[in-house]
């Protein structure tokens, strides 16, 4: 496994990419509207922003309504000596971490995700992502 991205809840994406573009000299390489966010990854060389502009309600949404912008969840990249996605769940149970998702499921730019609980990770929204 390895660093993935970090996901910032925000209210306005496409300024903070402006933003993050012009002062680490990075560049937006994906764009969408995803599960009633608007999502913005920004390229970083060794792993990626996630910026997450919620439209309506949602879990982000909830987020912001309670502790305002900011990171929101941090993810790792499982790979197939991982055991990929599903590899890396059964760790997680095996270790008596609660997951958020019984089940891999679909997420930005199509990846296959899935959230560990943050009361099992140090107050921490952990995700797995497989590419």
């Amino acid at each position: 496994m390895r660093f993935d991205h970090a996901g910032i809840a925000t209210d306005d994406a496409a300024s903070l990419a402006g933003l993050y573009a012009d002062l680490l000299d990075c560049a937006v390489v994906h764009e969408e509207r995803f599960d009633g966010m608007d999502v913005v990854f920004l390229d970083l060389g060794n792993g990626y922003f996630e910026l997450l502009e919620p439209h309506g309600g949602g879990a982000v949404a909830d987020y912001i309504a309670e502790r305002g912008p900011g990171i929101h969840h941090l993810a790792v990249r499982v790979e197939d000596g991982d055991g990929g996605i599903e590899g890396a769940m059964e760790r997680a149970r095996e270790r008596g971490v609660e997951l958020v998702d019984e089940e891999p499921r679909e997420g930005a730019w199509g990846h296959r995700v899935a959230f560990c609980h943050p009361a099992s990770t140090g107050g921490v929204l952990l995700e797995f992502v497989e590419h």
